[in-house]
């Protein structure tokens, strides 16, 4: 093996230069959607639905691999499903029966075609391509590893680290090498993987990134989120489960758990922001828990106002119980336009100022000399929320109280959301008074932590067993750090990792 010094400092990629400099909302690194027993030449098209419909989990770039018999028809393309795979000539492009798919905002790897997904291997039993939704915390110190030992990557995708584990597994059966490269990486992943033979889909064993199956007449379906399936008409069958593994070939399905039970701690972000209002996730309606974050928000920061105004989109459905709770209207006094892309993004300062107004356009109408009550599904930096605020004011508001539908986002995030680090998160460096005069706000309210586990349908938080990952609200990271541990502790971390590979 190599000297280990060259891991002591694995490669950054900052995370932040991918960002939308007018949105301060987190971004999700992506969705996927896998299709197995189709009409003939069908596959591909109708994983191009299920994409569009999970097209809010990632905007940069789209992909779908197609499998008719023996050979694989793939494409990759920067840019939205429509743009890429919204043709009618889409099942002659790419033909087959079964076809896994991929849309993908990038928070392991930079925005460039090489990784862009589903990614695609020759394998000596044959082609796999493979999505994933989700961050491994121990890709560094896997792809170092593996650079070291020989493996040549094209990309800079954590995704690619389980296709060269995969190839280097030792089973025999292509499902036991899938399994094999599972059990070496760490971190939340949702994975839909496709053979010539097969499609496997796989669950993180805490279960923080989503996963559900599907019926479509004969065929079968996986995908991020129920939504998905809406969209391609097919049934809502369970979610796959936290640490399972889910085989489908022409026998039929099967369920493997290959690995020791835990108790499951689902991502409550994606309650928070990132599924789809529509969608059912753990068998919980997002819409519904959003609802009852808005009334838990009214309850624990209520105040004498004349109009609720959501921060359109997110917002909507935590304002609409925010008014049903506190008795003051519901209004739309934020306009937001549907119709700017990333390629509208400008360079200068001085037109990315005028992004939130493009945006985001006030409802004078129903602003105009009114005390406001802002509603946001979450805080971040700051950056977007204080431009919010003073367009609200100059559109004649006499009064602006901001709410956030979440707790104050205090830690990071390293399963696969875009979160700043912690120097740049508002609520982790000021006070509530500091943030409320930075915000330029009347008064200021964050949902807390166990008033978002009620809006669960908990009692609270059970800080002995947490019932949700949490931890940019709590610190509480239920995973170890394997990359960080080793930014953070240079030699002697990555000697612990090692001993703790072997011994594994």
């Amino acid at each position: 093996m190599r000297s280990l010094s060259h891991m002591i400092h694995p490669p950054v990629v900052h995370r932040e230069h991918f960002r939308d400099a007018d949105d301060d909302h987190p971004r999700l690194e992506c969705g996927v959607c896998g299709v197995w027993g189709a009409p003939a030449d069908e596959a591909s098209a109708i994983v191009a639905l299920g994409l569009h419909a999970l097209q809010h989990r990632g905007q940069e770039a789209c992909g779908i691999a197609s499998v008719n018999q023996t050979r694989f028809h793939t494409e990759r393309h920067m840019g939205h499903v429509g743009e890429a795979f919204g043709g009618t000539d889409l099942p002659e492009r790419m033909p087959g029966t079964a076809a896994v798919g991929h849309t993908r905002y990038s928070t392991a790897g930079g925005s460039f075609l090489r990784n862009i997904q589903p990614m695609f291997a020759d394998l000596d039993q044959g082609g796999i391509a493979i999505g994933h939704n989700g961050n491994l915390t121990n890709f560094h110190f896997l792809r170092n590893q593996l650079v070291g030992e020989g493996s040549i990557f094209q990309s800079t995708s954590d995704s690619e680290v389980i296709l060269h584990l995969i190839a280097r597994s030792r089973k025999a059966k292509i499902v036991d090498r899938f399994i094999d490269a599972l059990a070496r990486i760490e971190g939340g992943y949702a994975l839909v993987a496709q053979t010539r033979t097969k499609m496997i889909g796989a669950r993180d064993p805490l279960g923080i990134r989503p996963l559900v199956l599907g019926q479509l007449g004969d065929a079968w379906v996986l995908a991020s989120e129920t939504c998905a399936l809406d969209t391609m008409g097919a049934t809502f069958v369970r979610d796959v489960e936290h640490g399972e593994v889910i085989v489908i070939d022409h026998e039929g399905l099967r369920s493997i758990k290959p690995f020791p039970a835990r108790a499951a701690r689902p991502c409550l972000f994606e309650y928070v922001y990132f599924s789809r209002p529509d969608s059912v996730v753990n068998g919980r309606s997002v819409y519904g828990v959003r609802k009852r974050m808005g009334e838990g928000l009214a309850r624990e920061f209520p105040i004498d106002a004349d109009v609720v105004v959501p921060v359109p989109d997110s917002g909507v459905p935590a304002a609409l119980g925010y008014a049903q709770a506190s008795g003051i209207p519901y209004e739309m006094g934020i306009i937001r336009s549907h119709y700017l892309g990333r390629t509208f993004i400008q360079p200068s300062q001085g037109a990315r100022q005028k992004g939130v107004a493009m945006k985001h356009s006030p409802n004078r109408a129903v602003i105009e000399g009114k005390r406001v009550v802002l509603i946001d599904d979450s805080i971040v930096r700051g950056t977007t929320s204080v431009k919010l605020v003073r367009a609200v004011r100059a559109a004649g508001a006499r009064e602006v109280h901001l709410r956030s539908a979440s707790p104050p986002i205090l830690w990071p995030d390293f399963y696969g959301i875009d979160m700043p680090e912690r120097d740049q998160l508002i609520a982790a460096n000021k006070t509530m008074e500091e943030m409320r005069e930075l915000l330029e706000v009347d008064s200021l309210g964050f949902l807390s932590v166990d008033g978002l586990y009620k809006a669960m349908g908990e009692t609270g938080r059970n800080a002995a067993a947490p019932q949700f990952t949490d931890h940019y609200f709590t610190g509480d990271y239920p995973t170890r750090l394997v990359d960080r541990e080793i930014e953070e502790g240079g030699r002697d971390a990555i000697g612990r990792q090692l001993s703790l590979l072997v011994t594994a």
